[in-house]
């Protein structure tokens, strides 16, 4: 085959999941996290890490919670890139995940993809889907853009080198980030660079890792250049480990690990960035960076009933047989749990390569430090320093190359965010490269785009002519939300304000409140002054904001202690939208947490027969009879079958409700997702 490369947009036909609509709900809740507990013989630059920079919510991003197990074939946008060595497919509206890399020497696939795409909750947002590389930003987890649209394009550089771009404005930091893919025609590595931008007048806390899903057989060994490294465990637990003496075996293959752990490899500063899996053959995935991208970590589902009962979750196979993995990735930082501060306006830029360790088997398979030199070697043979630095260069020269050809749309609220910035007199990013065009503009930006227009004619405007256009027409409601204080002064500018305008302010302050009982207080105050609606202009607040103010007050009243107050709240918000999934959920959720089970199955009376059926509402159902007294209703639940799709990852409250209601009895296969 001809030295040559090539870059195709195509189309690639999945069996994909209905991801469903995003919640309506705002995330103001607090993210569940186990606390952590950092040991002795961690360093000081890690723990001050690990308690700097975490995100009180998600918010503004939606949670992606309606998803269900069902799948069908759908045609995904799909981008090829290819040469006589390797063929690495993308697929740009499921967050840019490189979906398969193969090797054309050997035959095989270096990445683990299943049969078929199904969702679960382990990401920010909940909907997560395993396989491939997956590229992750702002804080720790699987990232709010993993599951959605990035804005893509080819760029065609003056070498002739055709590039793929993917960009996307992080909410949850204000940053741009920037991922270009390109495969030169001679390269055994797919070079990926990615660039970050902090437009912002102050440090924010960083945060990325890049996630690659290797397939994990009996042999595959993960290779990296350390003896040591931080181990992490479920409860939050941290402890500096020899991972080749983990517990009386050498967790550095995979199969002989018994529970899920990560491992952080402790990789010395003058040693180069990599890290290489090595199957019975030395096949694998090398994943090499330059040396911003710190961190190397080994993720491993254990061998134990749940680990396996999680991979058979989230990656079926259509042929019967098991299919496992584990995880490989690259991040800032030496561990995940820490935050890296970014600077105002800075640029940070890093080369990613990947490609096929293709290492000796026996050596592979021997003594680590023997091990470690031969991945030494084949990463220098791969790309060398000097490979990573020009590629670093002509990603450096390439980043502000204006797209050649837009394939992919991603959403709009970068867009707006270059208005609101407009507006407000801020700092932006040379949009050269990485565009945010009108065109993106849809329902979910056009309210506020009105509200900034309706106070500054500085926005072109992409909309039907609509009540922005009459002078200080008072806010009329919007479906989605924004933060930031400037925002917040719009809307109780004098000529702005409403009563959905006031909801909306109620909603910013909680998002950014703290737990204390004052912060919460003036949160009630804020969304009781919503419902009321003593305002002189507008309309009352429509029934969906109604219900969502009345949840919003219920959250704020149950953190400030007054539990009944809030629960009888978080009712009234059922009975003001009583066909809500997500609010219906929550609040029999937040019923029974409080010790009120009777409260959660009142609910469920005056709920639809639809929404009563839901997998998720019939195991709440079984627990709220468990509490009362009636585990033979419960149990009869659970006999039945009870399939959440949403099951959170680390909880094990299903087998949990069985040995309690079905005492004596082996807790059923589909149940068993305890991590421990």
């Amino acid at each position: 085959m001809s030295a040559v490369s090539t870059l195709k947009i195509t189309t690639r036909t999945l069996e994909l999941a209905e991801l469903g609509h995003d919640s309506s709900m705002p995330s103001v809740q607090p993210l569940l996290e186990p606390p952590y507990a950092v040991g002795e013989d961690i360093p000081e630059e890690i723990a001050a890490g690990v308690r700097w920079g975490k995100v009180r919510n998600i918010y503004p991003y939606p949670m992606q919670e309606s998803y269900s197990r069902e799948t069908h074939a759908t045609e995904l946008t799909a981008v090829v890139l290819e040469n006589k060595h390797l063929k690495a497919t993308f697929l740009p509206q499921l967050g840019g995940r490189l979906w398969e890399l193969s090797d054309k020497a050997s035959g095989k696939e270096l990445l683990h993809t299943p049969d078929r795409i199904q969702f679960a909750n382990l990401a920010l947002r909940n909907a997560w889907f395993a396989g491939g590389i997956e590229f992750n930003i702002g804080t720790r987890g699987h990232s709010p853009t993993t599951c959605v649209p990035l804005h893509t394009a080819i760029v065609r550089t003056p070498e002739g080198q055709d590039v793929l771009r993917m960009w996307e404005f992080d909410r949850l930091r204000e940053v741009v980030f920037q991922i270009d893919a390109w495969l030169p025609a001679d390269s055994t590595v797919v070079l990926v660079s990615v660039r970050i931008r902090n437009p912002n007048d102050k440090t924010v806390p960083m945060y990325w890792w890049s996630n690659a899903a290797i397939p994990q057989s009996p042999a595959t060994r993960v290779i990296a250049p350390a003896t040591h490294a931080y181990a992490t465990d479920y409860d939050g637990s941290m402890t500096r480990v020899n991972p080749t003496a983990f517990h009386g075996a050498d967790a550095t293959w995979p199969v002989r690990n018994t529970q899920a752990a990560d491992f952080f490899f402790d990789i010395a500063p003058e040693e180069r960035r990599w890290e290489v899996a090595a199957d019975a053959d030395g096949d694998g995935l090398a994943l090499i960076s330059s040396a911003q991208l710190r961190g190397r970590k080994l993720f491993v589902w254990g061998e134990g009933v749940g680990g396996h009962r999680w991979q058979e979750w989230l990656s079926p196979s259509g042929s019967g047989e098991p299919r496992r993995y584990a995880e490989i990735q690259a991040g800032l930082a030496q561990t995940q749990f820490e935050h890296v501060p970014m600077p105002a306006g800075a640029s940070w830029q890093w080369i990613e390569a990947y490609g096929n360790a293709g290492l000796d088997p026996v050596l592979a398979a021997g003594e680590w430090d023997a091990a470690v030199a031969l991945g030494a070697q084949r990463v220098e043979a791969l790309i060398s320093e000097q490979g990573i630095s020009k590629a670093l260069s002509d990603a450096g020269r390439w980043a502000d190359l204006p797209p050649s050809e837009m394939v992919v749309a991603g959403n709009g609220w970068g867009a707006l965010e270059r208005f609101r910035r407009q507006h407000s007199t801020l700092d932006w990013i040379d949009e050269a490269g990485t565009p945010f065009g009108v065109e993106t503009l849809t329902a979910d930006q056009a309210p506020w785009l009105e509200l900034l227009n309706a106070n500054a004619r500085i926005v072109e405007k992409p909309f039907e002519a609509s009540a922005a256009e009459v002078p200080n027409q008072p806010f009329g409601g919007a479906s989605s939300y924004v933060r930031g204080l400037d925002w917040e002064d719009l809307l109780t500018a004098g000529r702005n304000a409403s009563a959905e305008g006031a909801f909306h302010h109620a909603v910013m302050v909680h998002a950014r409140a703290s737990s204390s009982v004052g912060d919460q207080g003036v949160v009630a105050s804020l969304y009781r002054q919503a419902l009321e609606g003593n305002f002189a202009a507008g309309e009352p607040l429509s029934a969906r904001s109604r219900a969502l103010a009345h949840r919003g007050l219920g959250l704020a009243l149950i953190a400030a202690a007054d539990v009944a107050g809030g629960l009888a709240e978080v009712v009234a918000a059922c009975a003001a939208d009583p066909l809500c999934r997500e609010l219906l959920i929550e609040a029999m959720t937040l019923t029974q947490d409080n010790g009120e089970p009777a409260m959660s199955l009142e609910l469920l009376r005056q709920t639809s027969e639809s929404l009563a059926g839901l997998g998720r509402v019939r195991f709440l159902e079984a627990k709220a009879l468990a509490a009362l007294g009636e585990d033979a209703a419960a149990a009869a639940i659970l006999t039945a079958g009870v399939e959440v799709a949403d099951l959170r990852e680390g909880v094990n409250s299903i087998s949990e409700l069985w040995l309690q209601v079905c005492p004596g009895q082996d807790v059923p296969a589909e149940y068993q997702f305890t991590m421990k």
